[in-house]
This record gives C-alpha cells, structure tokens and sequence, in this order.
C-alpha cells in the first residue's frame, strides 16, 4: 500500500480546498433568478446535482446567503443553465461579487431568453435550461441547499440525437479544485452490467471475495 496523507477535518485550519480537488470533476450549475426588485442576477454554483428523477429535482449548495438563495427564498423559481466550454470566461465572470442591484446579464454581455414557465430568465448562449420551482431550501453546516423541481427541459436541438442528447455537443465544463476548471475529454459508452454480464464474464461462480475475508 502507499503511504498516505491523513487530514482530520477536526483539527485541518481549512478542508475546503482538499475536498474541491477531490470531489471532482463538478459540473457547474448556472443559476438564474429574478428578485422582488426586477434584477436579474446570474452565478456559478459547482456543487450542483441531480436528486431525483421522478419527480424531477435538481440540488444547488451555495456556501452562505448569496443573491442565487435570497431570490429563490422570496420568488420560489430558478433556471439552471448548462456551461458550454465557448463561455467559460463569461460563467467565470459571473462568479464576480457584483452588488445586489447589479445584473450579472447585463456586466458580462449575454441574451436573456425569456422562460416558458418562471419568471428567471434563460441563458440565450447555453445549450441547455431547466426551469425549476424550488420544493425546499435547507441549511446544513455552512451549505444551504436549494432543491428544485425541474417543470420544463430546454435544450438546443442541435445536441439532440435520435431523442437522446449528444454530451459532445454540450463540451460543458467542469470545476475542480482552486483555480482548476476542464472539459470532458474523451466520452465513451460503458453499458451497466447485470450480475449474470458479471458472472459470466469472470466465470461460473466467481464473486470476488473481500480481501478482508481470510
């Protein structure tokens, strides 16, 4: 075994900074929404997911009370758009701590497309929108969680394939850690394996035993 570097959490000055470099590669969510005041504010959220599929429900983590939670806590509706690799200065520089009155849409020079179904505006340049209601907002630790129902897909046709979206086409990029972000790289097809696949390919009976186990 190599030797390895051991961090407690307990006592480390700060695992923020390990932990992004290892939970990774992240993809990013970027998060419109609308506040009581008419400003559209726009931000990067790298620990974005998916929750659920039925229903639909997507999870934003922003580390503190940032515009991204204060307007969906009095609005209810965001917008997560996808981070084409062609606009990764533009996502960048809405990570910028503009004032509250400030639109990161106007700042950084992009197109609002209107939405379908909530009042946040879409990204025009992004691939991808996903309009969302949020269904809950819970703090845990320093995180406070934005769950979302999605209630209207957007995706450009163009990374469309036989009802199935082409990764390729998106070439969304990620976070890691520090000042570290990439692109997907090389994207293949692994199908999912059954017990019998497994079985059979490793030969009759061979479930590999815990090296635990003498």
């Amino acid at each position: 075994m190599p030797p390895r570097h051991l961090i407690d959490p307990a006592t480390a000055r700060g695992v923020y900074p390990i932990l992004g470099s290892l939970v990774a590669p992240r993809p990013i969510g970027w998060v419109s929404t609308r506040s009581v005041d008419g400003v559209d504010n726009l931000a990067p959220h790298s620990f974005y997911m998916l929750v659920s599929t039925a229903p639909p429900i997507v999870m934003i983590s922003s580390m503190g009370e940032k515009d991204t939670i204060r307007n969906a806590r009095a609005t209810g509706e965001f917008v997560v758009a996808g981070t084409p690799s062609n606009l990764r200065d533009a996502v960048n520089e809405t990570g910028v701590e503009f004032a509250a009155h400030v639109s990161e849409f106007d700042a950084v020079g992009l197109t609002r497309e209107p939405s379908e179904r909530v009042a946040p505006c879409r990204v025009l340049e992004s691939p991808y929108a996903l309009e969302c209601r949020v269904v809950d907002i819970i703090e845990m630790g320093n995180g406070i969680l934005l769950f979302g129902e999605v209630i209207l897909i957007a995706i450009d046709e163009s990374a469309m394939r036989e009802g199935r979206v082409h990764a390729a086409d998106l070439d969304l990029v990620a976070r890691h850690g520090g000042m570290e972000w990439s692109r997907a790289g090389e994207i293949f097809d692994l199908p999912r394996m059954t017990l019998g696949e497994f079985e059979a390919g490793r030969g009759e009976g061979s479930v590999l035993p815990s090296p635990n186990i003498p």
